[in-house]
């Protein structure tokens, strides 16, 4: 890095990448261009193309990262488990290649980083969120507590997702203490997994109150988004709105037995 205004030495950013070297040089730029350094950059590769891995280790070169390989791919639970187990600095930021941190990160980071060093029991502190987490309480100025609620009164579906893969800040024995993701299944079912483990273990969980600040999501053309969401989801029809409420309430009730027939 350059211009290192806004140092982080007890924090490894770890980022996944899969054939999306632009992307990654781009988010790595953006860092560069705010000023701030961390204590090591893990950069945990899914068996890009040759062209993308070429590419990265060329970007090595102006940007000292530990470049994480693996000779097939494996999927992204294996790129966030062996990334993860790379690190070694205490605490962890969490970045998929296709976030562009924003200026308003600087503070928010600076403050998270003072919440989980003073208080023990934060497990993680999440940055970004396409919604909002449904049930919180006032923790500070800045973040939200996530409250996960058990009861069934509480229907909203997305209580579940205490955790997400979306950009965040976790003490790096996270694996140690809720497991580590659940490989050979897809991308979306490795999330919850995780998100259900860490309502198993009883994780603690912030928010940042402003969830879109932070970060932009920002996929090119060259590189676009390698998640494909059902069109239904997008579909505003009356018929359509109506079967995805029925199927909310279904992944609700299907959610609840998941979480506790374990």
């Amino acid at each position: 890095m350059h211009n290192n205004t806004y140092s982080f030495e007890d924090i490894a950013l770890l980022i996944t990448v899969y054939n999306r070297s632009s992307s990654l040089e781009r988010l790595l730029k953006a860092f560069d261009e705010l000023g701030i350094c961390f204590g090591e950059i893990i950069v945990s590769d899914d068996c890009s193309k040759a062209q993308h891995q070429e590419k990265m280790k060329l970007l090595q070169q102006d940007y000292p990262f530990k470049l994480i390989t693996t000779p097939i791919n494996k999927g992204l639970a294996n790129n966030l488990n062996k990334g993860q187990n790379a690190v070694t600095k205490p605490f962890t930021l969490y970045v998929q290649e296709d976030f562009i941190p924003q200026p308003v990160f600087i503070k928010n980071l600076e403050n998270a980083v003072k919440i989980i060093k003073k208080d023990t029991s934060v497990d993680t502190i999440r940055f970004y969120a396409y919604f909002p987490y449904p049930y919180t309480k006032p923790y500070d100025t800045n973040f939200d507590e996530m409250i996960f609620k058990k009861s069934i009164l509480y229907w909203n579906h997305l209580k579940f997702y205490v955790y997400s893969d979306h950009p965040h800040l976790r003490r790096s024995n996270f694996l140690k203490k809720f497991g580590y993701y659940k490989e050979g299944i897809q991308m979306d079912k490795t999330e919850f997994e995780m998100a259900l483990s860490f309502i198993k273990g009883n994780g603690k969980g912030l928010i940042a109150k402003d969830i879109y600040a932070s970060f932009e999501q920002k996929n090119s053309p060259d590189e676009p988004s390698t998640v494909n969401r059902k069109s239904w989801r997008e579909d505003k029809s009356l018929i359509i709105l109506g079967l995805r409420k029925v199927f909310l309430l279904y992944r609700f009730l299907k959610n609840t037995f998941q979480l506790y027939s374990k």
